[in-house]
C-alpha cells in the first residue's frame, strides 16, 4: 500500500510531535525554577540570622515572575494554535457539506 500524499488538511499532532507554544512552557518552568531557587536561597539569611545577600541577589528572584510570564505566552501561543485548526476543520467540514 501506498502513502497518500498530504492533502494540506490539519491534523491531530501525534503524542511526540512538538506543538506551538511548547518551547515557550518548557522555558518558562526552567526560568521560574531558578527564580524559586534564588529565592530559597535569598531567604535563607533571614532565617538563619546571617548577613543578607545583596541587593542582586534579590532581583535574581524577580525569575519567578518573568518564568511565569513566559509561561503564559506558550499557553496562550498554544491556545491560539488550537482555535485556528478546530476553525479549519471546521471550515473544511463545512465545505464537503456544501460540496455533497
Amino acid at each position: 500500500m501506498t502513502p497518500t500524499p498530504d492533502s494540506g488538511t490539519p491534523h491531530a499532532p501525534r503524542d511526540d510531535e512538538a506543538r506551538p507554544g511548547d518551547a515557550l512552557v518548557k522555558a518558562g518552568g526552567i526560568v521560574f525554577i531558578l527564580g524559586a531557587a534564588a529565592t530559597l536561597a535569598t531567604m535563607a539569611p533571614l532565617f538563619l540570622h546571617t548577613r543578607p545577600f545583596p541587593s542582586w541577589a534579590w532581583a535574581v528572584c524577580m525569575l519567578m515572575g518573568v518564568g511565569f510570564a513566559i509561561s503564559a505566552a506558550g499557553v496562550l501561543r498554544s491556545a491560539g494554535a488550537q482555535r485556528r485548526a478546530a476553525r479549519l476543520a471546521q471550515a473544511a467540514a463545512q465545505g464537503a457539506v456544501q460540496a455533497s
